[in-house]
């Protein structure tokens, strides 16, 4: 079947839901405009939080890494994780961005995603075509066809026993996994803890299960305090129509114990290293830009996507994957430069539908219009 019916299911089936939790909660008004608050001091004084996100992280027992671009990143994680290990990750667009899964099958490692969105991308060996769910261009039809055709999985068309079959599936690689490597939603400058929001519970289980954690992401991710962090959670998870998440994590550190003698030692339970690599990638001079600061905003709500009409017509052809739609033509530029993102810009018609329902009042038209005008003067 088409995009164009995938996209339509998609649609009709989220959007209600975050109009729904928008009225439903209002205070979710005021902390998206704290949030944007947030944001907006820590791009303005991006290297002085980047320290002390470092500090903090040394501080609680973790190891904080931070790279300059997608190579140097996925070098250090792999590095970390070693050779010959099996390595579970929840959805992460900057493990995208900087080509991480296939650096990590390079040393040898058996790699899987653990998100049902993101596992179904990798067995169809596309890229993802929605910052939050990146098999929104695949139907329930083109699912269960890649199950039996991959992994000899036998399975209807059917959401729910798609999803079962996947669980069951996964199981085995979460039970056999040396490394967990997770994204963040955001990372607290304060304490060093990184905020994880989820539906599946498939980030729970590889933060804390596997003996190592790798935190991976860019530096914009990083907040003032923990507060802040579940905030972005709470605002993200509502903009994209999944609000109350089912989950939200915080890890900061290896497990601990303190049971005997309230004494804390470490580990517990659950990891035993703590590892944050953060991504630089263009973003440290996108905060220093005058006209792209604003995309350090982006709290990858994907709500901009299903409101464009040109994303809708083009899907993953509007950006460049992972960052599609109208904040990934921002994204696009900070990570690829504008070279990249030019073409992606000239598609663009300023509806302005993006702007509209931006949760942090990003003036993504504005930024738009400025990518096309570097672009086409490039070209004089």
């Amino acid at each position: 079947m088409s995009w164009d019916v995938a996209i339509e299911r998609a649609r009709s089936s989220i959007m209600p839901r975050t109009y729904d939790a928008l009225a439903r909660y209002g205070y979710l008004q005021d902390l998206r405009r704290e949030v944007r608050k947030a944001k907006e001091e820590v791009v303005r004084n991006l290297d002085f939080y980047i320290e002390e996100f470092r500090k903090s992280v040394e501080r609680i027992g973790g190891r904080f890494y931070l790279a300059g671009d997608g190579g140097e990143a996925a070098d250090t994680a792999a590095k970390i994780v070693g050779r010959g290990k099996v390595v579970v990750m929840g959805k992460n667009n900057v493990a995208s961005e900087t080509k991480l899964h296939k650096r990590l099958e390079e040393e040898g490692n058996e790699v899987w995603e653990t998100d049902l969105g993101a596992f179904l991308v990798q067995l169809s060996g596309e890229e993802g075509s929605h910052i939050i769910a990146p098999a929104i261009h695949l139907t329930r039809e083109r699912a269960a066809e890649l199950l039996r055709e991959k992994l000899g999985i036998a399975v209807p068309p059917d959401p729910v026993a798609i999803a079962q079959r996947v669980r069951e599936f996964l199981r085995e690689k979460f039970m056999k996994a040396d490394v967990g490597i997770t994204g963040a939603n955001a990372l607290a400058a304060d304490t060093g803890a990184v905020v994880l929001v989820e539906n599946e519970a498939n980030i729970r289980i590889t933060s804390a299960f596997p003996p190592v954690h790798i935190v991976y992401d860019g530096v914009e991710k990083i907040v003032p305090t923990l507060i802040h962090a579940l905030y972005v959670a709470s605002v993200q998870a509502a903009y994209a129509g999944l609000y109350p998440p089912t989950y939200i994590n915080v890890s900061a550190g290896p497990s601990s114990t303190a049971d005997i003698e309230m004494h804390r030692v470490s580990p517990a339970q659950g990891p035993k290293e703590y590892h944050v690599v953060l991504v630089d990638n263009g973003r440290r001079a996108a905060a220093r830009d005058p006209a792209m600061w604003e995309t350090l905003l982006c709290i990858r709500c994907g709500r901009c996507h299903l409101h464009c009409p040109i994303y809708r017509a083009l899907g993953r052809d509007f950006g460049e994957p992972p960052y599609t739609g109208p904040m990934g033509v921002m994204w696009t530029a900070v990570t690829r430069g504008i070279e990249a993102a030019g073409p992606h810009a000239l598609k663009c018609v300023h509806a302005g539908n993006c702007k509209e329902v931006c949760p942090m009042d990003i003036d993504i038209p504005q930024v738009i219009h400025e990518i096309k005008n570097r672009y086409l003067k490039s070209k004089t």
